[in-house]
Formats: structure tokens, sequence, C-alpha cells
């Protein structure tokens, strides 16, 4: 038996702790989550409730003034084609190569630990920031690579870059090789801080939630990009990737894209080009004519 004093200080410690209220609630469900299928199960159903109430919006509101007045690209329009040859991808891409991943994690991966306590607030903010800006700066430098190595963008990233409007379902519109890369360092780079599992399946869903955002291809009032002040691209600025493949390599974040010299202002709803976005491409039109 455990020690009665580690208990009560157990006791008095979660009744300090913010986060404790929503971990309790793990209490009665411990065999669900402790299976290896449950993180993997939480992404699958994060990223498709995500992705389909944004497809039925690009399906039955595109003639509504307000779908215009957001979208980047409002010229564009999103095909039942289109949604399907993403889908076909994406459900392979997950019965080929997530399935038996999956299925070969719940045969060998031990039951995960649920400890009594919940994170402090603290871990539980820093924890997943800090695992952000890890994949923020490993993909954008497999990005750069991947455009940069004209075999690596032809055989595996250009998979990715077929549509040049995104919409939800772009998001994973993956070669399996991308795919893979990107489920690997999204998962391990949470070992870095030994983190409570909690914080590991926030981080999952977030991770998920900017991702579709990237994709979704409208500019809303309160996007991310907005709201942290232009801290984050958002999807203005992985719209403009799309438009133009050699900028805005970064996924999440501006600073590494404005310290290698590849960031492009991106348009904003509607379709407005600023006047940092004519002037880029007024500057960039003019070196071609001198080269």
């Amino acid at each position: 038996m455990r020690n009665v004093s580690v208990l009560v200080q157990e006791a008095g410690e979660s009744r300090e702790r913010f986060l404790q209220p929503l971990w309790d609630l793990r209490l009665g469900y411990e065999d669900w989550l402790m299976s290896p299928l449950f993180p993997v199960l939480l992404s699958i159903v994060c990223y498709f409730g995500q992705c389909v109430p944004f497809m039925l919006i690009d399906m039955y509101c595109s003639h509504q003034k307000w779908y215009r007045k957001y979208k980047i690209q409002p010229e564009k329009e999103v095909t039942l084609p289109q949604i399907w040859d993403t889908l076909s991808l994406t459900f392979w891409n997950h019965v080929l190569f997530i399935m038996p991943a999956s299925i070969a994690q719940w045969i060998w991966t031990p039951p995960t630990p649920l400890p009594e306590l919940a994170p402090t607030l603290w871990e539980f903010v820093w924890q997943q920031a800090a695992a952000l800006l890890i994949f923020d700066f490993q993909y954008t430098i497999w990005h750069i690579t991947h455009h940069k190595i004209r075999f690596l963008y032809r055989h595996i990233h250009a998979v990715h870059h077929r549509y040049h409007c995104p919409f939800s379902w772009v998001t994973q519109y993956l070669h399996p090789w991308e795919l893979i890369i990107i489920g690997f360092l999204t998962t391990t780079n949470t070992w870095f801080f030994n983190c409570h599992c909690l914080t590991i399946w926030s981080y999952m869903l977030l991770s998920i939630t900017i991702s579709v955002e990237d994709h979704i291809g409208f500019d809303f009032p309160l996007s991310t990009h907005r709201l942290t002040f232009g801290f984050f691209g958002g999807a203005p600025k992985h719209d403009m990737h799309h438009q133009k493949p050699l900028t805005n390599y970064q996924p999440f974040f501006n600073h590494l894209d404005v310290w290698f010299g590849t960031y492009c202002p991106p348009m904003s709803a509607g379709g407005v080009k600023s006047k940092a976005l004519l002037d880029y491409e007024r500057k960039h039109k003019e070196t071609k004519k001198q080269a």
C-alpha cells in the first residue's frame, strides 16, 4: 500500500492544481485512456471533426456574401471532385499506413500510466508552446529541403501542392512519407520534456487545430494570426505558400521566414492585397526583369 503521508500530500496538491478538476474526469474511464490506441483515435476524431464543418461550408455556403467576404481566394471554387480526391487519399493513407502503425502500437506499446495529479498550469502551457516551436523549426527545415531538392519535391511534397487554393481536407492531402514524418515529429516532441499525458493529448489537438486552420482558406476575425497579433501565420500566410511555393515555409509561426528572407505578406479576407504584398510583388517582378 502507498504511504498514507504520500496520499495526504497528493490530496493537498490536487486541491491546489487548476487543471485537477479536468483531470479528474478520467476517473471511471482509465482503461480507455490508458490504451495506446486512445491518442490515435483522439487525433482522428479531432481531425475529421474539424474538417467536416468546413467541407459543408464550402459545399453549401459558397454563394453567400459572408463566404466570399472571408474567403482568401473568393474567385476559386471548392468542387465535389476536389473533395472526393482529397478524401480518397486521406482514407487510403489511414487504411494503409495509420491503421497498421496503430495496431503495432497497440500490440507492443505498454498502457499509458495515468498519474493521480494533473500537470501544473505552467507546465501545461510552456511544454505545449515549446513543443510547437520545436516542431515548427523541424518542419521548416524539412519543408525547405523538400522544395529546394527537386527530386524530393517532385516525388513527395508535390502531392500537397496539387491544390493552389487550400481547403480543409488539403491539410492531410500528403504523400505517405510526409504524413509519417509529421506524425513522428508531433508524437516525439513531447518526449523532450517528459510531459504529462494530459499535456500530450492537448498538444496533439492543438497541433491538429492549427494545421487545419492553416488550410481552411478563410481569414476570419477571430483567426489565430489576428488573436496573436501576427505571431502565428494562420491561414492567409499558408494560403500564400500554396500560391507562391518558394515563400512562407514555416507552418505555424512567422519568425523563421522573416529571418531566412522567405516571408511573403499574405492576402487577407476577400482576396485583398495589402500594400506590403503589392510592394513585394513589384520588387520581385523587377528582380526577375533584371535577371
